[in-house]
């Protein structure tokens, strides 16, 4: 067993848990006067979504904006990655969602080597750098997204590099937010 299938058991076994005190953190964020809720950890999706059903404000998943926006622009998208334990999981929600959407998309996802290990190391440029270097390689889709919060840094780079549009989840999602309470 590979330590990847090891983390999704244990998560899978903490769920019930975990998806309580999701679903709790909204109800208290709701009871405060809240407008809406952004979560910025794309691992418990079904929580959030479960959190959604309840109340009455939007409560966004991190990527979901983001993936709405790649889907509305279509054909073959790109996602640059720094992480990839949770490449799977974002790829499936993808998919997901655009089934939901009935929305035809391909997704191409590239894993940036080393990146990851210089936002560690709090070398920012040089995360920044790696994944605006890795935006060609995606150069025969119509959309690129920075799959996660802490790729933000680098849309600009990276859209320097590209010449299509780079998508963002924070970015995005305040953007949803804002419609969504207009």
């Amino acid at each position: 067993m590979n330590s990847l299938s090891s983390d999704r058991e244990s998560a899978a076994q903490l769920t019930p848990q975990l998806s309580n005190r999701i679903v709790s953190l909204a109800d208290y964020a709701s009871s405060s006067g809240v407008d809406g809720i952004l979560y910025t950890c794309s691992a418990f999706g079904a929580a959030i979504e479960a959190a959604a059903r309840k109340l009455t404000i939007p409560v966004l998943k991190p990527n979901e904006a983001m993936f709405n926006a790649a889907l509305d622009i279509g054909g073959r998208v790109g996602m640059l990655a720094t992480f990839a334990p949770a490449v799977a999981s974002m790829e499936e929600e993808f998919h997901d969602l655009a089934a939901q959407r009935q929305v035809e998309a391909t997704l191409e996802t590239f894993c940036v080597a080393g990146a990851r290990d210089a936002l560690v190391a709090k070398d920012i440029d040089k995360h920044d750098r790696l994944i605006a270097e890795a935006a060609p390689t995606l150069k025969s889709c119509s959309v690129i997204m920075l799959a996660h919060f802490s790729m933000a840094t680098a849309v600009r780079k990276a859209a320097a590099m590209a010449p299509m549009p780079v998508l963002a989840a924070p970015s995005a999602a305040v953007r949803a937010l804002r419609s969504r309470l207009a």
